[in-house]
């Protein structure tokens, strides 16, 4: 083993004793899969003949099944519905060994359902079904008492926000305030409505388009945009740092002054859904045992390089993260 990979072995090998509550919008990714070898004669549209139907955890679900993939023990906080699908995730997740305790069901709302037909490798149509109004004031609530309760027993905060309701100013400030007095890290996967209300947390990891959107931008200079970017991030929102995933181009972190490059390591990239969770999942996780923000964002990045690599709503496990280490 080379000497200066250590330290990341040493944090791998602490994730087993970490505990990460992820607040955020649970949802569920269905994938039907199949073949075609007709167009329909009622519309010309492809027919998908169904081979296999499966639902994972997603948004902040596919999250608590990363952490959990990774031996850490996770917690979750947000809303489902009273439905069979919201039954079933929680199910899944509690399989996973995910505490479910903090997930409350909001009988007027659906459990968020993502739904893509594939046909061989080829993604034909998406269809959503869920509520994206704004959590009633007994539901918000609720789940503030939940997650006040909870944020002293863990060692790190994920926000992990899809834009479903979840994340409210009220939910937003109590959590963020919480998290700094207590000392413990906190980190967003952020959406462009709520960007601005991110204020004061430990790093944020948006992409480039969400990090353009979330600062009101409509193009960056081709030579210094992502630095002039991430540092105005860094001043708007007073967070401890801000990493910026850039797709094939890998990610830079930014710190106070500092800003550093760290190159994509993926080989080949079959499918990118469920990448951020990935990265924001190791980056907190590696936080909370203690790592630097550079120690941090290089292993989520990664893990990144392995996810992509896998079809579908994936996720990493610490012997993935180690192999690839020893690739380096």
């Amino acid at each position: 083993m080379k000497k200066e990979l250590a330290p990341f072995y040493r944090l791998i090998e602490q994730f087993p004793k970490t505990k990460i509550l992820v607040i955020g919008d649970l949802m569920v990714d269905r994938f039907i899969r199949g073949k075609v070898s007709r167009i329909s004669p009622e519309a010309p549209v492809p027919v998908v003949k169904v081979k296999e139907e499966v639902d994972i955890p997603g948004g902040a679900g596919n999250v608590l099944m990363n952490l959990s993939s990774l031996g850490a023990q996770a917690q979750g906080c947000g809303v489902i519905g009273k439905d069979i699908v919201g039954e079933h995730l929680t199910t899944q997740l509690g399989n996973a060994r995910v505490q479910t305790h903090g997930i409350i069901k909001d009988s007027v709302r659906l459990t968020a359902l993502k739904v893509r037909v594939i046909a061989e490798h080829q993604q034909v149509v998406r269809y959503d079904r869920e509520t994206d109004d704004p959590l009633s004031r007994s539901t918000e609530e609720e789940l503030l008492i939940s997650t006040q309760k909870t944020i002293p027993e863990v060692d790190a905060i994920i926000l992990s926000d899809y834009g479903k309701g979840v994340m409210t100013k009220n939910l937003l400030s109590a959590t963020i305030a919480l998290a700094n007095r207590l000392k413990k890290p906190i980190c967003v996967d952020p959406k462009v409505e709520h960007f601005l209300s991110y204020k004061n947390v430990s790093c944020m990891t948006p992409n480039t388009q969400e990090a353009m959107g979330g600062m009101h931008k409509t193009r960056l200079d081709p030579k210094n945009g992502v630095q002039n970017l991430g540092y105005e991030i860094l001043k708007r929102l007073n967070c401890k740092s801000v990493l910026i995933t850039q797709g094939e181009e890998g990610m830079t972190l930014f710190e106070k002054n500092i800003d550093t490059h760290i190159p994509a390591k993926a080989q080949e990239v079959y499918d990118v859904t469920g990448a951020g969770d990935t990265v924001i999942s190791v980056l907190s996780l590696a936080l909370a045992c203690g790592a630097t923000l550079l120690q941090a964002a290089t292993l989520a990045n990664l893990a990144a390089s392995i996810v992509v690599g896998k079809l579908g709503t994936a996720t990493v496990s610490p012997e993935e993260l180690k192999g690839a280490l020893n690739n380096l």
